[in-house]
């Protein structure tokens, strides 16, 4: 039983459980907001434009089974069946201005997301900041310390590659290709001479 409360308790405080949370009471909220902004703003310019040819979504029903109030002789919406077709509009609308938004707020966050990396590797690394320091750049000065990141960064993947170039070992086949090259210069050397 401990190890299960154990278990339980490590999956709570895990960072993707806690974001998940936070990230459900936003959309909550999210969802409030668009669902307002349909219901307030959208639903009755609709309504509007629908009321120019009818009388509109609200009062787009298909009865099943019509009741009446005997009295005044209006259909009683709480005793009849009927499938409401502007609450289903409505809901349709308000899934694809969900769904709009929260895909303009991902665009944007990954694209500032990828803008904030690059800014960041651009940036030396504490080891970088102390050699340049040792070299006599002003770490203060952002364009000089920028630029001669660029410059240390160079140099070094430049010797890298020159390392590798001098600790790489020649096949057969690199080796006779030299060795016929030289010979070539060689007998076109002697060519000329003659």
């Amino acid at each position: 039983m401990k190890k299960f409360f154990s278990d339980f308790k490590k999956f709570i405080t895990r960072g993707n459980v806690v974001d998940m949370a936070i990230g459900v009471i936003v959309a909550s909220a999210f969802t409030a907001i668009v669902t307002a902004l349909t219901n307030g703003i959208i639903m009755p310019f609709i309504n509007y434009l629908l009321s120019l040819g009818g009388t509109g979504l609200d009062s787009a029903y298909t009865f099943l089974k019509r009741v009446e109030d005997p009295l005044t002789g209006e259909v009683d919406l709480a005793n009849s069946i009927y499938i409401d077709w502007g609450s289903f509009i409505t809901s349709i609308i308000n899934f694809l201005l969900v769904a709009f938004v929260l895909f303009c707020i991902l665009r944007i966050f990954m694209k500032s997301k990828g803008f904030l990396q690059k800014q960041i590797s651009e940036y030396p690394t504490s080891a970088e900041r102390k050699q340049l320091k040792a070299m006599g750049v002003n770490v203060k000065n952002k364009r000089e310390l920028l630029a001669k990141t660029i410059e240390l960064r160079e140099k070094k993947k430049a010797e890298e590659e020159e390392k590798k170039r001098l600790e790489h070992k020649p096949t057969t086949e690199e080796l006779l290709a030299d060795i016929k090259i030289l010979l070539e210069k060689q007998s076109q050397n002697k060519k000329e001479e003659e």
